[in-house]
Protein backbone atom coordinates (compact mmCIF):
# COMPACT_ATOMS: atom_id res chain seq x y z
CA UNK A 1 0.00 0.00 0.00
CA UNK A 2 1.34 3.42 -0.97
CA UNK A 3 1.52 5.89 1.91
CA UNK A 4 2.67 9.50 2.18
CA UNK A 5 2.28 10.87 5.71
CA UNK A 6 3.01 14.50 6.53
CA UNK A 7 3.88 15.62 10.06
CA UNK A 8 5.36 18.60 11.89
CA UNK A 9 2.60 21.14 11.38
CA UNK A 10 1.14 23.25 14.15
CA UNK A 11 0.66 26.76 15.50
CA UNK A 12 3.64 29.11 15.36
CA UNK A 13 4.12 32.86 15.86
CA UNK A 14 5.16 35.16 13.00
CA UNK A 15 8.92 34.97 12.54
CA UNK A 16 9.06 31.44 13.92
CA UNK A 17 10.17 28.18 12.33
CA UNK A 18 8.77 24.71 11.63
CA UNK A 19 10.10 21.58 9.94
CA UNK A 20 7.64 19.43 8.02
CA UNK A 21 8.31 15.78 7.21
CA UNK A 22 6.80 13.48 4.59
CA UNK A 23 7.38 9.81 5.41
CA UNK A 24 6.67 7.46 2.49
CA UNK A 25 6.32 3.75 1.78
CA UNK A 26 4.98 1.40 -0.90
CA UNK A 27 6.88 2.80 -3.90
CA UNK A 28 10.46 3.49 -4.97
CA UNK A 29 11.09 6.79 -3.24
CA UNK A 30 14.62 7.16 -4.65
CA UNK A 31 13.24 7.27 -8.22
CA UNK A 32 10.54 9.83 -7.45
CA UNK A 33 10.28 13.54 -8.15
CA UNK A 34 8.95 15.12 -4.95
CA UNK A 35 7.24 18.39 -4.14
CA UNK A 36 5.41 20.33 -1.44
CA UNK A 37 2.12 22.11 -2.13
CA UNK A 38 -0.08 24.23 0.12
CA UNK A 39 -3.73 25.25 0.10
CA UNK A 40 -5.57 27.84 2.17
CA UNK A 41 -9.36 27.53 2.63
CA UNK A 42 -11.21 28.69 -0.48
CA UNK A 43 -8.01 29.02 -2.51
CA UNK A 44 -6.27 26.89 -5.10
CA UNK A 45 -3.43 24.51 -4.38
CA UNK A 46 -0.06 26.25 -4.77
CA UNK A 47 3.31 24.67 -5.62
CA UNK A 48 5.75 25.63 -2.86
CA UNK A 49 8.94 23.70 -3.64
CA UNK A 50 10.20 20.69 -5.58
CA UNK A 51 13.25 18.44 -5.52
CA UNK A 52 14.74 15.96 -7.99
CA UNK A 53 15.19 12.26 -7.21
CA UNK A 54 18.77 12.64 -5.95
CA UNK A 55 18.26 16.04 -4.35
CA UNK A 56 20.60 17.71 -6.81
CA UNK A 57 18.05 20.21 -8.13
CA UNK A 58 15.54 22.26 -6.14
CA UNK A 59 12.99 24.91 -7.10
CA UNK A 60 10.97 27.35 -4.98
CA UNK A 61 7.98 29.60 -5.37
CA UNK A 62 8.97 33.27 -5.29
CA UNK A 63 6.86 33.76 -2.17
CA UNK A 64 9.02 31.38 -0.10
CA UNK A 65 12.44 31.70 -1.74
CA UNK A 66 15.11 32.45 0.84
CA UNK A 67 12.91 31.34 3.74
CA UNK A 68 12.09 27.67 3.01
CA UNK A 69 14.46 24.79 2.26
CA UNK A 70 13.36 21.48 0.70
CA UNK A 71 15.46 18.34 1.23
CA UNK A 72 15.21 14.55 1.14
CA UNK A 73 16.85 11.52 2.73
CA UNK A 74 16.66 8.56 0.35
CA UNK A 75 17.91 6.19 3.07
CA UNK A 76 14.81 7.03 5.13
CA UNK A 77 12.29 7.48 2.26
CA UNK A 78 11.50 10.90 3.73
CA UNK A 79 11.23 14.44 2.38
CA UNK A 80 11.47 17.59 4.50
CA UNK A 81 10.51 21.26 4.34
CA UNK A 82 12.39 23.58 6.71
CA UNK A 83 10.37 26.78 7.10
CA UNK A 84 11.84 29.90 8.71
CA UNK A 85 10.73 33.54 9.09
CA UNK A 86 7.13 32.39 8.87
CA UNK A 87 4.41 34.88 7.95
CA UNK A 88 0.62 34.80 8.47
CA UNK A 89 0.22 34.33 4.70
CA UNK A 90 2.05 30.99 5.03
CA UNK A 91 -1.00 29.62 6.87
CA UNK A 92 -2.34 26.65 4.89
CA UNK A 93 -2.61 22.88 4.73
CA UNK A 94 0.70 21.57 3.37
CA UNK A 95 0.67 18.49 1.13
CA UNK A 96 3.38 16.08 0.03
CA UNK A 97 3.36 14.90 -3.61
CA UNK A 98 5.31 12.10 -5.31
CA UNK A 99 5.59 11.53 -9.07
CA UNK A 100 6.87 8.28 -10.54
CA UNK A 101 4.79 6.34 -13.08
CA UNK A 102 1.87 7.47 -10.89
CA UNK A 103 1.04 10.57 -8.86
CA UNK A 104 0.57 10.18 -5.10
CA UNK A 105 -0.61 12.69 -2.48
CA UNK A 106 -0.42 12.78 1.29
CA UNK A 107 -3.29 13.75 3.58
CA UNK A 108 -1.86 17.15 4.51
CA UNK A 109 -0.71 18.83 7.70
CA UNK A 110 -2.02 22.16 9.03
CA UNK A 111 0.36 25.09 9.49
CA UNK A 112 -1.04 28.15 11.26
CA UNK A 113 1.05 31.31 11.66
CA UNK A 114 -0.59 33.69 14.12
CA UNK A 115 0.18 35.77 17.19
Amino acid sequence: QVQLVESGGGLVQPGGSLRLSCATSGFTFSNSFMSWYRQAPGKGRELVASISSTGGNTRYADSVKGRFTISRDNTKNTMYLQMTSLKPEDTAVYYCKAVTNYVYWGQGTQVTVSS
